[in-house]
């Protein structure tokens, strides 16, 4: 029998990014022998209880789902220590204490979305483009103390493009990860994975020895996003209004303000060149564009969702609103 399929392994994951990995691993033979997602909980105007998106897979492929409120209830403990797990594996789920991640013998792997040591924390997919960055990827590691520290398994880069939004990037990045995950769990089960230490200092150079991946000093966070990160600021640079707009796309969005109302904008492009009118005010033809004015050119809305209305694009919205 293939050593992947005689580890016993713990899937733990919630949402829709998490399922691509769970995909993999189960076709790629992995004994799955339970997986662990969010409680049910009511969403919509109904307020019907509501699946995760784990779960609904879960459920499919007629795996064992256990679904705690508390990672400390002892009998949710208690069932997770008889399913005698040889290894977890964590993508897109909650913090877990260490009680939980500590209890499999070969520990609990978690994929996160950047090149670790670089934009640690809760949203590094939305980070790296709103800091204009060109490339990314994901990154396969142990979980310890702290949040997005542990040894490094795997890495794979992923280039970001000029114009794609972190909704694409989170949509490619969910399947190049989930193909690390299933390298990370053969690596693991052969014994040819090496862990290695994330530096407690700030380097310059490669993390892993004839690794392809330098890393850039100083080193790059990537904290909770907040409202106040998505007002755009119009005195800015156009390139740095632009990598915001794509940064916050589709969620939360960023959000200036347009007739007295509120303006979500999902999409745009950018052009350089010297304006005349005041930083923040927009011009349009009243058809086809509806531009906001930067230091050194211009923003032109291409999806916008205005206060009350619904996403749609600019020459829609042009069409049935008077200005």
């Amino acid at each position: 029998m293939d050593k992947l399929q005689t580890l016993r392994i713990i899937f733990m994951g919630t949402p829709e990014f998490a399922v691509a990995s769970l995909d993999a691993l189960v076709n790629a033979g992995c004994n799955m022998v339970a997986v662990i997602t969010a409680p049910d909980k009511p969403a919509g105007r109904g307020m019907k209880m509501t699946e995760s998106a784990v779960k609904k897979y879960a459920v499919e492929k007629g795996l064992k789902i256990l679904q705690p409120e508390k990672l400390k209830n002892p009998e949710f403990l208690e069932e997770l220590k008889s399913l005698k797990a040889d290894l977890q594996i964590v993508v897109a789920f909650r913090m877990l204490p260490e009680v939980v991640w500590d209890m499999p013998p070969m520990g609990t792997v978690n994929l996160h979305g950047s090149l670790l040591p670089q934009y640690r924390g809760a949203a590094p997919i939305n980070w790296a483009i709103i800091n204009g960055e060109k490339e990314t990827g994901v990154t396969t590691f142990k979980l310890k103390h702290e949040i997005d520290t542990g040894d490094i398994l795997l890495s794979e880069k992923i280039a970001i493009g000029e114009d794609e939004t972190a909704g694409e990037l989170h949509d490619k990045m969910k399947i190049v990860g989930a193909q690390l995950l299933v390298k990370t769990a053969e690596g693991l089960a052969n014994g040819s994975l090496k862990e290695t230490p994330q530096p407690s200092i700030e380097l310059s150079q490669p993390l892993i020895p004839n690794s392809q991946f330098p890393i850039p000093t100083p080193l790059k966070h990537a904290p909770k996003i907040f409202t106040e990160t998505c007002k755009i600021d119009w005195n800015k640079p156009i390139s740095e209004v632009h990598n915001l707009i794509r940064g916050l796309s589709p969620f939360p969005g960023a959000f200036t303000y347009f007739d007295n109302k509120l303006l979500k904008i999902y999409r745009a492009q950018k052009e350089e060149t010297s304006t005349k009118v005041e930083h923040g005010q927009f011009e349009t033809d009243k058809k086809t564009y509806l531009r906001f004015a930067c230091p050194d050119g211009y923003i032109y809305l291409k999806e916008i969702q205005l206060e009350g209305k619904k996403k749609m694009l600019i020459e829609d919205f042009l069409r049935g609103y008077r200005l």
